[in-house]
């Protein structure tokens, strides 16, 4: 047996077999434990005393886990909750996880998985911190702790976390954003990261595990789209020596690089339907193959993932698993894109300047004149954050003074006329970086637009047009073609066969079409 640990624990199972054996496990681990056989039970000692955490199983005789979990919400206890399911349930899995449960467990259960959960939700094998009331712990000359009822516990002081930090911005978008990553922080359940290329999902999914429990374990975050199909079974889950050709050696996949903290898969949409299959059988199993080897390998993972796509219109068009959506999409938080909270313009554009000049040892970091700014304000940003760095990178480097100008930013008069207007008024900045009132534009002066004769070859046209805009995005990102296609919503995969059907090639001397 362990060292006593001081963590306090309630076992809720209305059958006696399972309560003991629960128990006993338990106990072996040096764990303080008491146990309830139904909901009202358990509540009348949830009443006496603090626990570190409640295990529940889900059906119980006047009740389910459920309704214990939402008590325990309804009076700001501060538990951790990790509920039993029956094997194969996964509505009740997903609706646990909703509800604030830190884990699920699926019957029958492994004791070697049973206590890994547990543990990990104590924060044992880690530097982290477990959360539990003080009365809980002995006092300084080693006395017992003595039991006191429960009551409302002040809330905790939230940790600062760097990445939570580098989310500038005081919009109520932004702010929406913030509230929801401390809370599925908290807990296990799968989230899944929504938004458009630029917007910073790997910031928000970093900030996640960054306050987690998982803070001193692997942040391993993988672009779902930039691994070749043929080599991700291999990447993902590792190969023994012999595997094939080339495995000269043993090596760990990624859920094994992950173990014990986080495992980030960007751009969940472009895996393929055949590793999607796997990907779900390792969610459910929490065990992964390698390839060439006989046996599996339990591993213990907090899955983040994101995406640039509307995945239930993936499954509606059998790209995506329904059965994988369903265990992904068990939180979802949306990030917006930058045109849709411009009033963080003058937040983000000076963290960014500041990174800049920090990495460049430049001081003091150079700022937007107020005319540049006002100009920024009226871009579309369709690339969003991502795009705001790489242009202000290059304003920093064409202006070499301490301001930047709005011919330093090198904004093209047609892009802008995709400004952000409603009832003819620009948004006006000024207001907010420099306390100016805001400055009201005329309405422009209307004007028929010619009318253009229709293609005779709508085919040949189309492909014009797409050819175009292949040939501005390269130009855009310096011929990346990774960055030019996610600036697209494409994947390296759909930008190299676009490129190579419309004949654009990227050359030594830059971009030439080649045409049929």
């Amino acid at each position: 047996m362990t060292s006593p640990s001081h963590f306090s624990l309630l076992v809720v199972d209305d059958e006696p077999d399972l309560r003991t054996l629960y128990e006993l496990t338990l106990l072996r681990e040096g764990y303080d434990i008491e146990t309830a056989g139904s909901v009202e039970e358990a509540w009348m000692h949830l009443k006496d005393r603090t626990y570190s955490a409640v295990i529940t199983d889900m059906r119980l005789p006047d009740g389910t886990g459920l309704d214990l979990l939402r008590r325990l919400e309804e009076a700001g206890r501060r538990e951790k909750t990790i509920v039993i399911t029956a094997y194969g349930s996964a509505e009740n899995a997903v609706e646990a996880l909703k509800a604030g449960a830190y884990d699920y467990l699926t019957k029958p259960v492994d004791l070697k998985q049973f206590r890994a959960v547990v543990a990990s939700a104590l924060g044992r094998g880690g530097p982290a911190v477990p959360t539990m009331d003080p009365s809980t712990l002995p006092s300084e000359n080693g006395t017992p702790p003595t039991p006191r009822p429960a009551r409302p516990a002040p809330a905790p002081a939230a940790p600062v976390s760097a990445a939570l930090r580098r989310m500038a911005g005081h919009s109520a978008a932004m702010q929406q954003v913030r509230a929801l990553v401390e809370k599925v922080a908290r807990s296990m359940a799968p989230v899944l990261v929504n938004g458009e290329s630029g917007t910073g999902k790997e910031l928000v999914a970093r900030a996640i595990h960054e306050i987690s429990v998982r803070a001193a374990q692997p942040f391993i975050a993988v672009n779902c789209g930039a691994i070749p199909e043929q080599l991700l079974e291999a990447e993902f889950f590792g190969y023994r020596k012999g595997a094939f050709t080339g495995a000269n050696e043993d090596r760990e996949g990624f859920f094994q690089a992950a173990n014990g903290g986080t495992l980030f898969l960007d751009e969940i949409g472009d895996l393929p339907l055949s590793m999607q299959s796997k990907l779900l059988r390792a969610i459910q199993e929490r065990s992964v193959r390698p390839v060439g080897a006989v046996s599996e390998q339990a591993v213990n993972v907090r899955l983040l993932s994101a995406t640039h796509k509307d995945l239930a219109a993936e499954v509606q068009a059998g790209r995506f698993r329904q059965d994988l959506f369903y265990r992904l999409n068990v939180i979802q938080i949306r990030v917006p894109p930058l045109r849709e909270r411009l009033d963080d313009l003058p937040d983000i554009t000076e963290r960014v300047l500041e990174r800049i000049a920090s990495d460049a040892g430049v001081s003091p970091a150079p700022r937007l004149t107020r005319e540049a700014l006002q100009q920024l304000a009226c871009y579309a940003f369709p690339g969003n954050v991502r795009e705001l760095e790489n242009l202000l990178h290059r304003a920093v480097a064409l202006s070499g003074g301490e301001t930047i100008a709005v011919a330093d930013l090198g904004l093209p008069a047609a892009e802008l006329g995709e400004a952000i207007v409603a009832d003819n008024e620009v948004p006006d900045l000024r207001a907010i970086a420099f306390d100016e009132p805001p400055a009201r534009f005329p309405p422009p002066v209307a004007s028929l637009p010619a009318e253009e004769p229709l293609p005779s070859d709508l085919a040949a046209y189309l492909d014009d047009v797409e050819r175009d805009i292949l040939v501005r995005a390269l130009e855009r990102h310096r011929y990346n073609r990774t960055a030019a296609g996610a600036s697209l919503g494409l994947s390296l995969r759909q930008m190299r066969y676009r490129m190579a059907r419309l004949g654009v090639n990227v050359g030594s001397d830059g971009i030439g079409a080649e045409r049929d």
